[in-house]
């Protein structure tokens, strides 16, 4: 790269434009930030790593920003991505952020600016974290055009992060020497490649095939119901799902004629779990109401093994339902899944070890699948994706001996300067914590609170570590959904919200169900 070109200098640099990225966008918006996205369109996710039967998780009124519901037109409770992407644009276009955003530019590299202040070195901290913004540059970018690969380095006094931990870079498992993808004369693809087929392709790829389908995650549910839609007849082949951990899935969100946000996401509910910072008596109370959390477990379990044929197919997971919800992990079961079973056209191979020959897939027990398509369900690294723009000493400060990145408040590292992160903490509504972080964030760009000392935010975030490692055995997913009322109510604290206009915010944001001042659903 040419080191002597030009910087041109911006106050605040939005990489991303998703969710999260458009939240920050428009809540920086008096900045003028500049905002960079690699693709062609704003979305995310939404827009690059949706099926044609992707439906939103939850309700649309569960899903929109607080200042933006949805039109009147929009009369599906389950919104399309497609419609999803059109209510994100809208929101984009009515507070004119798409003004900020430049399309078809990648970042490719991001350098610190050392300074008087931190001498290029990792801050140690002191009263507080000082000043955001020093009126200089403190992080360089480099941005690559996609459509004439030039190259343009921007100086920025601050830098948010909002790529995600999804999409982009797909978790693909190891295999042992000569058992991998490349000894297979069938079609291996990750799902990030099987989401840019148009409807037309994808039934081309699976219609009359005999499809392997790695994971039991949402994404993996919906194309195994999408495989088996392309296969009906006699001629059609089943789809088979090789499961290595199993998760609780859910057929809709009421249990025993109960709605599920009643179990976990009131200010009540949340009091029977363990929180950050609870103090003696807080943490007394959750220990003599853990009985009851363990009742409530068993009581959505004993639903969900009465309305779905879990333990017909082997599909009953070994742990309890508390820890799928605590680490973000429980899905919606598509409408058709089991009645494709029913019919043969989707089947099930539980293994915990497997690599491929060249007629398909075989296990640790010797048995052999063939397979024309493999389809890895797998997941995506996104640390790998900020590993590969973020510069030393920086990058080595991802890889945390919990396994998580710590994010005080889910948004700033202590020990990276002038740097935010805006959607990689997962809750029970991820539109609605990235709205609010990118408040937060933006009081404290404004200097209208001051974090604490660095010792301190880091203090905070081991805090929650901890509660998310006793909560439940996936807490690596970095999910705050048994706390996320408490956590949010820290949040509105440091921005100096009184209890009415946190009240109100709630209101908007969560709608009619809100039973208390306080109140979080699903997502």
């Amino acid at each position: 790269m040419n080191e002597n070109q030009p910087i041109s200098v911006s106050k605040i640099g939005i990489i991303g434009a998703g969710v999260s990225g458009i939240a920050a966008a428009k809540q920086l918006a008096h900045h003028n930030p500049i905002v960079f996205e690699a693709s062609d369109s704003i979305g995310g996710v939404w827009r690059h790593c949706s099926y044609n039967s992707t439906k939103l998780q939850s309700h649309r009124r569960d899903y929109e920003f607080t200042d933006f519901h949805w039109s009147d037109r929009d009369n599906s409770d389950f919104p399309s991505y497609m419609e999803i992407l059109d209510y994100l644009h809208n929101y984009a276009k009515h507070f004119d952020v798409l003004k900020n955003i430049r399309f078809n530019s990648k970042v490719v590299e991001i350098r610190f600016t050392s300074n008087k202040e931190t001498s290029g070195s990792i801050p140690r901290g002191g009263d507080d974290y000082g000043s955001l913004l020093p009126g200089h540059s403190v992080w360089e970018v480099a941005v690559k055009n996609n459509q004439s690969d030039t190259i343009q380095w921007y100086g920025f006094e601050f830098v948010v992060l909002c790529i995600g931990k999804y999409g982009d870079i797909p978790n693909i498992p190891a295999f042992p020497s000569n058992k991998g993808p490349e000894v297979f004369k069938g079609k291996v693809m990750h799902t990030l490649d099987y989401c840019k087929l148009d409807k037309e392709a994808a039934t081309e790829l699976l219609q009359g095939k005999k499809v392997v389908v790695v994971g039991f995650k949402k994404s993996g549910l919906d194309l195994a119901t999408e495989c088996s839609q392309a296969n009906q007849g006699r001629e059609g082949q089943p789809c088979t799902m090789v499961l290595r951990t199993l998760h609780w899935i859910v057929p809709h969100y009421w249990i025993w004629g109960l709605p599920f946000f009643l179990f976990f996401s009131t200010r009540s509910s949340q009091l029977l779990h363990e929180r950050p910072n609870q103090g003696l008596l807080k943490a007394l109370l959750c220990l003599m109401l853990s009985p009851m959390r363990h009742a409530i477990s068993k009581f959505i379990e004993s639903y969900l093994l009465w309305k779905l044929p879990l333990e017909k197919y082997g599909l009953k997971p070994e742990h309890p339902f508390v820890e799928d919800y605590a680490s973000c992990q429980m899905a919606i079961v598509p409408e058709k899944f089991f009645s494709e079973a029913e019919k043969g056209k989707i089947v099930f191979k539980k293994a915990s070890k497997w690599w491929f020959w060249n007629g398909g897939i075989e296990f640790e027990d010797s048995s052999k699948l063939e397979a024309d398509v493999v389809v890895l369900a797998t997941g995506f690294d996104g640390k790998k994706k900020l590993k590969t723009i973020l510069p030393d000493p920086f990058r080595s400060l991802l890889e945390y001996p919990s396994g998580i990145m710590p994010l005080y408040r889910g948004t700033i590292h202590p020990l990276i300067p002038n740097m935010a992160f805006v959607g990689y903490v997962e809750s029970v509504s991820n539109l609605h914590s990235s709205e609010l972080r990118s408040m937060w964030l933006s009081r404290l760009v404004d200097d209208k609170f001051k974090l604490p000392r660095v010792e301190n935010m880091l203090s905070q975030t081991l805090k929650e570590m901890e509660v998310m490692k006793r909560s439940t055995r996936f807490y690596k997913r970095h999910c705050i959904s048994t706390y996320s009322i408490n956590h949010s109510d820290e949040i509105c604290k440091d921005m100096g919200w009184n209890f009415m206009r946190k009240k109100n915010w709630i209101a908007e944001a969560f709608g009619p169900y809100s039973s208390e001042d306080y109140d979080e659903k699903e997502d």
